[in-house]
């Protein structure tokens, strides 16, 4: 895969009530950013705003500003074709050499162009190194799940 990139993700918990995002949003308006991808969660209680910017140091000082508790995280960022199983081809490739996706979201993309995936992954470099070995046959590719065994059988 060629321009894997690894890039500061910012979480921002916000509360879920009207108005919120905009506010965080206008900020880093004001500011300049250029949010590049983002992915929103919710829950009952709040809403995750997850999102790699173009601009890291002036969003750290923006986000500082608020009020919203934030965290800062490494992420893997990697171009994709945008076609059906591109998604689950990295998935299996990364499967295969035992690395945990803890969770992924992608930009959006115009047909026949690229998307980029970001992964949350335990270890970047490993991840990096699995994605960028030639692709794997289709029969290499194969994820062989284990099943539980019953209680007492061997």
């Amino acid at each position: 895969m060629d321009n894997m990139e690894k890039h500061s993700q910012f979480s921002i918990f916000l509360v879920n009530k009207p108005g919120v995002l905009s506010q965080v949003l206008h900020e880093l308006a004001k500011a300049k950013i250029n949010v590049v991808t983002m992915a929103m969660m919710d829950s009952t209680e709040h809403g995750v705003l997850r999102m790699i910017v173009d601009d890291p140091d002036t969003t750290r000082k923006v986000l500082k500003n608020g009020s919203a508790p934030v965290t800062e995280t490494d992420v893997l960022c990697v171009p994709l074709p945008n076609r059906p199983g591109a998604a689950a081809d990295l998935c299996d490739r990364l499967a295969l050499a035992h690395v945990n996706i803890g969770y992924m979201y992608c930009t959006g993309a115009v047909r026949g162009g690229k998307t980029i995936m970001v992964l949350k992954v335990p270890d970047i470099k490993k991840a990096c190194k699995v994605l960028e070995e030639p692709k794997p046959t289709r029969r290499d590719m194969k994820v062989k799940l284990r099943r539980p065994q019953a209680p007492g059988r061997r």
